[in-house]
C-alpha cells in the first residue's frame, strides 16, 4: 500500500463514522452544543453548500469537514461546522482557517455556524481555540470549540464504561497511534476492540459500522492480518453469531473498492469524491462487475452512466 493510498483509506472511515453517528459524536465530544439540539428532528449534511465555500481552500491535506443543519430545542435551525484534523499534525494557520470557514458560511448563506474541531495530533501542547487581531479601531476575537483525542489516554476506564460508539472510535485511534512500529501489539488491540463490539451486544448495523472503522485505521502487515483472521474466525465459532462473518466480507469489499478506484484513477485521473462515495456503496457483486466493465470505458461519462444504471437495479 502506497502512502497516498493509506491517506485515502484513513480519510474515508472518519467521514463515514461521523455521518453514521453524528448525534452520538456531538454528545460525546461537545455535550454543551448537543444540549441545544433537538435530535428527534431530522438533520441534514450540507455537502453541496460546503463545497461552494471550500473550493479555494488548501488541497492535499487530510481533513474530514462536515457542514450540518440541525434544529434547536427552542425552535429554529442551527448550522454546525465540524472539522476533523485527520492528518494529526499541528499547524500555525489552523485558527485562521477555522475563522475563514466560519466567515465564508455566514457570508455565503447568511447563517452563523457553531465551529467545532476534533484534533487527532500527538502534540499535547497544541490547543488552538482562538483567532484574533487587535488594532486601535478594529479588533476580532473568534473562539471555536476543540476536543483533543490525546486527552482520552488518561480517561481509558471512562471509555471502557461508555456506551457511546465514539468511545470505541477514540480507543481505536489512540491504540493505532500507540502501536506505531509495534504490529504485534496492534494486532492484539485490534482483536480486543472488535471483540468488545460483540460482547457489548450491539446491533448488527453498529457492529458493521464500528468494525469497518477499526479495520481501516488499524492496518496490519499481511502475515499478521492473516493471523488476525484466524483468531477472529475462532471467536466467531465460539460465540455462534453467524452475522459476524460480515467482517470478512467487509475486508474483501475494501480490497475490491481500492482495486477499482486505483484502476479508474489510472485510466481517467483523479475521480471526484461524489463518484468515489457511490462506488463505496456498491455491493461486492457490483464491484466485481464494475471491475470488468471499466475495461471498456472510454471516458468518465461511461463510468457515470454505468453507476446510474446499476444503482437503479
Amino acid at each position: 500500500m502506497t502512502k497516498k493510498q493509506e491517506r485515502s483509506d484513513q480519510d474515508s472511515p472518519w467521514k463515514e463514522i461521523l455521518e453514521a453517528y453524528l448525534p452520538q459524536a456531538i454528545e460525546f465530544f461537545f455535550p454543551e452544543t448537543s444540549a441545544l439540539i433537538d435530535w428527534n428532528k431530522p438533520y441534514e449534511f450540507l455537502d453541496k453548500e460546503f463545497q461552494q465555500i471550500s473550493r479555494n481552500a488548501e488541497q492535499g491535506r487530510r481533513y474530514a469537514d462536515k457542514l450540518v443543519k440541525v434544529f434547536a430545542k427552542k425552535g429554529g435551525e442551527i448550522w454546525l461546522f465540524i472539522h476533523l484534523e485527520v492528518q494529526g499534525t499541528s499547524e500555525d494557520i489552523f485558527p485562521q482557517r477555522m475563522f475563514t470557514y466560519n466567515f465564508r458560511i455566514f457570508d455565503r448563506f447568511g447563517k452563523p455556524a457553531i465551529s467545532l474541531a476534533i484534533l487527532c495530533d500527538t502534540d499535547p501542547k497544541w490547543r488552538p481555540t482562538v483567532y484574533s487581531y487587535n488594532y486601535p479601531h478594529t479588533k476580532l476575537n473568534f473562539e471555536f470549540g476543540i476536543v483533543k483525542l490525546l486527552d482520552y489516554q488518561n480517561r481509558w476506564e471512562e471509555l471502557e464504561r461508555s456506551n457511546n460508539p465514539f468511545a470505541i472510535v477514540v480507543m481505536a485511534h489512540l491504540k493505532t497511534q500507540a502501536t506505531t512500529k509495534k504490529p504485534q501489539e496492534r494486532k492484539n488491540w485490534k482483536f480486543q476492540l472488535i471483540r468488545r463490539l460483540y460482547e457489548r451486544g450491539l446491533q448488527e448495523k453498529d457492529i458493521r459500522n464500528l468494525y469497518r472503522f477499526i479495520d481501516w485505521v488499524m492496518l496490519l502487515p499481511k502475515p499478521l492480518e492473516r493471523e488476525f483472521w484466524q483468531d477472529f474466525k475462532a471467536f466467531e465459532q465460539e460465540i455462534t453469531m453467524t452475522y459476524v462473518t460480515t467482517g470478512e466480507r467487509i475486508g474483501y469489499e475494501r480490497g475490491e473498492q481500492n482495486l477499482v478506484l486505483k484502476q479508474l484513477k489510472k485510466r481517467f485521473g483523479e475521480i471526484s469524491e461524489d463518484i468515489q462515495q457511490v462506488i463505496t456503496e456498491l455491493s461486492i457483486d457490483q464491484l466485481e462487475s464494475l471491475g470488468e466493465a471499466l475495461l471498456d470505458f472510454t471516458s468518465v461519462d461511461d463510468l457515470i452512466n454505468w453507476l446510474q444504471q446499476n444503482q437503479e437495479q
